[in-house]
């Protein structure tokens, strides 16, 4: 365990040394935040691993939010964006990597040949996926909201930075009843099925269940949708 901490600190002393290099105006005390945050969120997203899911997107827009608020209004939007990019990476490697080791349970695999395969696939990574991407950069007119390729998610990114500079006076109208709304019946249908006997639990949708279907895109909701009608059917 020991050593894993060390690994650790040793890859979060380099970045807090070359992104700021990268990107001037994230100081380095900004690396360090992301980190220790990145750290606590881990353990939370390592849990979640033992499902199918992983938060780390989910993870990352908090983090934004509190890189912003601790920066200026000037530096607001790059810090909190890249530093969404920071912490959406690390917290999703332990989501990742959970689901690895059910894999590997599953196809009789060894934890350490899969940990040996993985670094030697990250390593490869560490060339092709920058090589790629330029390659993918250069050739199309990514982020073009008007072209084909218009980089949904980091329009989603910059938004969310601009609401935490500007206020929740930018969002749409009745944009903040509406949250207000479904938390309420969200705290008050799980208090409900915590109280009811089980027969009548069948009846009650999960809250949980329901959330999962603003957090996919719209395709695959509508596609559960029509799947689980034609199942009951």
């Amino acid at each position: 365990m020991g050593g894993l901490y060390s690994v650790y600190i040793f890859f979060a002393v380099i970045f807090t040394v070359a992104v700021p290099l990268m990107f001037p105006r994230l100081k380095w005390y900004f690396i360090i935040v992301a980190y220790l945050l990145a750290l606590a969120l881990s353990f939370y997203n390592y849990d979640v691993g033992l499902i199918d899911i992983n938060m780390a997107y989910n993870c990352g827009k908090v983090a934004l939010f509190i890189l912003t608020t601790m920066s200026s209004k000037n530096d607001a939007f790059i810090i909190g964006v890249i530093g969404y990019g920071l912490i959406k990476s690390m917290v999703s490697i332990s989501s990742n990597l959970m689901h690895d080791f059910k894999t590997g349970h599953l196809a009789f695999t060894s934890p350490q040949s899969m940990l040996l395969t993985q670094a030697i696939g990250m390593s490869m990574g560490c060339v092709v996926a920058p090589l790629c991407f330029f390659l993918f950069y250069k050739a199309f007119d990514v982020g073009n909201f008007n072209g084909e390729y218009r980089a949904p998610h980091a329009l989603m990114c910059r938004n969310m930075a601009i609401l935490d500079v500007k206020g929740f006076f930018t969002l749409p109208q009745q944009c903040l009843e509406l949250c207000y709304e479904f938390f309420t019946f969200v705290v008050i249908a799980n208090l409900i099925r915590d109280v009811s006997p089980k027969r009548a639990d069948r009846w009650l949708p999960p809250p949980m269940v329901v959330v999962v279907s603003f957090l996919v895109r719209v395709y695959f909701s509508i596609d559960m949708c029509v799947g689980n009608v034609m199942l009951d059917v």
